[in-house]
């Protein structure tokens, strides 16, 4: 037989137990006066001392007593056996809904007393902003020749070269001060033609410099820093260069110059033919 089957007749048999014990109360109270009674009585002389006489009425009330609540305990025990055992279900942590954890929009700063507060609406076509006109950009000055109102320019091949190594000198004068400035010698590739190094008599910082091949050309040129001015004077830019064994022909290389003086532009342009009638523009006779 199964445990559970055995506890459920054990149950059974308890309940029915606790149902038909019924304590007569009557009869025990009867029972213990009767013994009171006969402890008075004057023709019954006591076998034992009195004290014992009452140690019986209350053992004797003690086990009434005792015999009612095992009584009840074992009917409370039958009923409560026999009850339903109820079963609390406990339920997982419920997820939050949307709503729950949405939060509202954080308000503004109150505005400062006296300010009243903006309430914008939405516009129902946005306006598209017109991207601003790129400046023009300015066209390039043209040079007419060797002079350009206060600038004036001479392209020559320096005195000191020789049949392997060439310089060739740009002089600028100008007679007011110059906001910008922007000097370029080509140097025609005649064969062997490589850089070998450039200089200017104004401060190296103020200027930058760019050497490079282009078109057949070795190409210097020195531009002046933004923020940076030529003072007025006469100015040297000097490009060096070797070259193939022998005299050099210098007549198809070329500078130019553009410059800013007073708010206008100046631009001029040459070359380094001779101009005293000896050919200067040989390194070999020079």
């Amino acid at each position: 037989m199964r445990q559970q089957d055995v506890h459920d007749e054990l149950r059974a048999r308890l309940h029915e137990a606790a149902g038909q014990h019924e304590p007569d109360r009557a009869r025990i109270l009867a029972r213990i006066e009767r013994g009171m009674a006969e402890e008075v009585r004057s023709d019954h002389r006591a076998t034992r001392p009195p004290v014992f006489g009452w140690v019986r009425v209350v053992s004797a009330t003690a086990a009434v007593a005792c015999v009612l609540g095992v009584g009840g305990y074992a009917v409370a025990s039958a009923v409560k056996d026999d009850a339903p055992q109820q079963t609390v279900a406990t339920t997982a942590t419920p997820e939050p809904s949307p709503d729950a954890t949405s939060r509202a929009p954080v308000e503004p700063a109150d505005p400062s007393p006296g300010e009243a507060q903006e309430t914008r609406k939405p516009n129902g076509t946005p306006t598209r902003q017109q991207p601003s006109a790129t400046p023009t950009a300015q066209p390039p000055v043209t040079a007419a020749g060797e002079e350009d109102g206060p600038l004036w320019s001479d392209g020559s091949v320096d005195p000191h070269s020789n049949d392997f190594w060439a310089q060739s000198n740009i002089t600028l004068k100008t007679s007011e001060e110059l906001t910008a400035l922007t000097v370029q010698l080509k140097v025609a590739q005649t064969g062997g033609i490589t850089s070998t190094g450039a200089w200017r008599s104004l401060p190296e910082d103020d200027f930058t410099l760019t050497t490079e091949e282009k078109d057949g050309f070795l190409v210097y040129t020195w531009t002046l820093k933004e923020g940076r001015k030529v003072a007025k004077g006469e100015w040297v830019f000097a490009g060096q260069y070797d070259h193939e064994r022998g005299g050099r022909d210098a007549a198809d290389d070329r500078y130019t110059a553009t410059g800013t003086a007073g708010g206008e532009r100046l631009a001029v342009k040459g070359d380094f033919a001779s101009r005293s009638g000896d050919d200067a523009s040989s390194d070999g006779d020079s």
